[in-house]
């Protein structure tokens, strides 16, 4: 066995050099593995019994990317162009034998090779983007002259992640191989030596129309909103049918490091490590979760219908129980319509949605969860629903088994200690469409059990999902934040602005939607029912803003309606001048002299209100770091990833002004 790094290391079989990687838990493209591969790239180079060689990682990766620890830092030597470029301009073969995931300078190195061979379970990207970088060794080079132009840019632009049969349809693959790879691998190097060798760079990208170039830019600029790095993604990709590749990958090293030293490349490395910390749960380091593997779910409306297809597509069981039988089967319905739109969008095939189904059964009778692990609610958001839906399951479910409130306002403790054992209690905070959404945010209740907790957590990750632990607060993280977002959006309203400019700056800021739109889209009613049930306590010294009282008052409660702070007609959103005079008036009646209010100001006063409150949450203890406020802002809410989150932004103001 050949040592050429720590972390590399060869052997030389019939002629051939066998170069494997073995840096856990990712082959991560360290220092440490660079100087390896560089070094065994010139041991195989310079060695006259050595006619060819082959790169394969050890594991289940092939190379997952760079090395996290290097992020932000400027590169070091041996850089991976360099290598990248030795293994291209190689005079003997090279095979890239990819025996798992080849991720950015991984899909990189296996480009440069000659031939490629993978396992079935292989699979490519090139992710940058969602780092706010570019490929920076001639990834945006490459790969378009192997698979033409809009393929590439649909790859890099969208940070998009393919599997084996993909990538070989696309001709990033030569071969998927279901046997023993490096033997194989090391067979086709011995069939390379003395033929002419392809090599990536020299081949020019397919001709296509361009049309079908300017439809992937349009479709995956439309995802971008705001994001520097795809756009440059999809104008470095171009440059590959228009230079020469010394020139490409000259413009495309400048780009990369370029951004790499952005305000969003920092937000988007921010967000990265934000979700590797959030993972970490003081008191949970050495607790084993109990088992969760047959889910009860209580309510199969729009939420709890979610939360059941979500659990069915993470390959569990799911008893899902309604009042009675009727609604049961029209809650079934309702799952099988969700599994149907997995199908037409080819998420899943027939046979998937059908096994999906094997494991789902419906029923009316509450006994029916007796044999459950975990039983998620998702009845009616109401105190007295939720206690005595909690007090009837303690007389039905095992005693370890746990039981959690999806609720998204109310007081899980006070739930809890209406059950026998409340240390089986916890929060379980999906967000909807909950079999689309990322976030759930996981409620420790006062006397949650660390196991529960940790079940909890384990659950949510079981299920694709990002989950946030906090504490316990009306609204939890997400919804307190979004609340004072929401009153500083009003405030505004008497100030001066209307809705759609505080929208139109959100909205140029960065989020999808503006505040009022969301509002619309989610309907009125809502809100208005917690205030009324707040009213009673409200501080009467407290400004309180009125105007969306009189909307829903007259019957405005959004797009349901046709009309709320907009007005919408034929599917569209516009301007209601009945509801800038609603405004004037409610000034009016207050005393309130308008002004004119920038989209500046109005950005700069919703992000402090958001960061303001999550200042709160955290000297409250409900939040454990500032960077999980910013992943449920971002995950829940639509705050844009590329600025980093609310707590982010923040604290890169008060920087600037140190």
């Amino acid at each position: 066995m050949l040592a050429f790094s720590d972390t590399v290391r060869g052997r030389i079989v019939d002629g051939v050099l066998a170069i494997e990687i073995d840096h856990p838990p990712v082959n991560a493209l360290s220092i440490d593995v660079r100087a390896g591969l560089s070094a065994a790239l010139r041991r195989g180079r310079d060695t006259p019994d050595v006619d060819a060689m082959v790169i394969t990682g050890a594991g289940k990766i092939f190379i997952g990317g760079a090395d996290i620890r290097e992020f932000g830092q400027p590169p070091a030597e041996p850089i991976l162009p360099a290598i990248v470029a030795a293994i291209e301009a190689s005079a003997k073969p090279v095979v890239a034998a990819i025996n798992g995931a080849a991720l950015g300078g991984g899909l990189e190195v296996a480009l440069a090779a000659h031939r490629r061979i993978a396992m079935p379970s292989a699979t490519f990207a090139a992710p940058e983007v969602k780092l706010g970088i570019v490929p920076g060794a001639g990834g945006t080079q490459r790969l378009p002259r192997l698979i033409g132009i809009p393929a590439a840019i649909d790859l890099i632009a969208n940070g998009r992640t393919i599997g084996a049969e993909e990538a070989l349809k696309l001709d990033i693959l030569d071969r998927i191989e279901t046997g023993d790879l490096l033997a194989a691998a090391i067979g086709e190097a011995r069939a390379l030596m003395g033929k002419p060798l392809r090599r990536t760079g020299e081949c020019q990208a397919p001709a296509l129309p361009h049309e079908a170039i300017d439809t992937a830019e349009k479709k995956a600029l439309a995802r971008a909103r705001g994001q520097i790095a795809p756009r440059e993604a999809v104008r470095l990709v171009r440059l590959a049918a228009e230079r020469p590749l010394p020139e490409g990958l000259a413009e495309e090293r400048a780009t990369f490091l370029r951004l790499r030293d952005s305000e969003q490349a920092a937000a988007l490395r921010h967000v990265f490590f934000a979700e590797r910390a959030a993972a970490k749960v003081e008191g949970l380091e050495s607790v084993t979760p109990r088992d969760a593997r047959t889910i009860g779910i209580v309510g199969l409306g729009l939420m709890g219908s979610g939360i059941a297809t979500a659990v069915l597509d993470a390959g569990l069981t799911v008893i899902a129980v309604e009042q009675n039988e009727d609604a049961a089967s029209k809650g079934r319905v309702r799952i099988e319509g969700l599994l149907d739109r997995s199908l037409q969008s080819g998420r899943i095939d027939a046979a998937g949605r059908q096994e999906r189904l094997s494991r789902l059964s419906t029923s009316g009778d509450m006994t029916a969860l007796k044999d459950a692990d975990l039983i998620i609610e998702a009845v009616f958001d109401d105190l007295d629903v939720k206690t005595n839906l909690f007090q009837r399951l303690d007389d039905v479910v095992r005693p370890e088994a746990i039981l959690a409130t999806n609720t998204s306002y109310l007081d899980p403790d006070r739930i809890a200690t209406t059950t026998a054992r409340p240390e089986r209690v916890l929060g379980l905070h999906f967000f909807s469409p909950a079999n689309v959404m990322r976030l759930v945010e996981v409620v420790r209740c006062a006397r949650t059990a660390p196991d529960v907790l940790a079940a909890g957590v384990a659950f949510a990750k079981r299920l694709r999902k990002l989950p946030i632990v906090c504490g316990v607060t009306e609204g939890f993280i997400g919804n307190r934040i979004f609340s004072a977002y929401r009153r500083e959006a009003e405030f505004l309203l008497e100030d001066g602005a209307l809705p759609h400019q505080i929208d139109a700056a959100m909205e140029e800021y960065g989020f999808a939607m503006g505040p009022f739109a969301v509002f619309d889209l989610a309907g009125l009613e809502i809100a208005w029912a917690r205030r009324k049930r707040q009213a009673a306590t409200r501080d009467p010294k407290e400004r309180y803003v009125d105007i969306p009282d009189r909307l829903c008052e007259a019957g405005r409660f959004g797009q349901k309606t046709g009309r709320g702070w907009y007005l919408y007609q034929d599917g569209k959103r516009v301007i209601d001048p009945e509801v800038t005079a609603m405004i004037e008036a409610a000034r009016a009646a207050k005393g309130l002299a308008p002004r004119a209010i920038s989209a500046g100001e109005i950005t700069q006063r919703l992000l402090a209100a958001m960061a303001t409150e999550g200042t709160a949450l955290l000297s409250e203890g409900i939040a454990a770091r500032p960077s999980d406020i910013d992943l449920v802002m971002i995950n829940g809410y639509g705050f844009p990833a590329h600025k980093g989150g609310p707590m982010f932004v923040a604290e890169r103001m008060k920087e600037q002004r140190t």
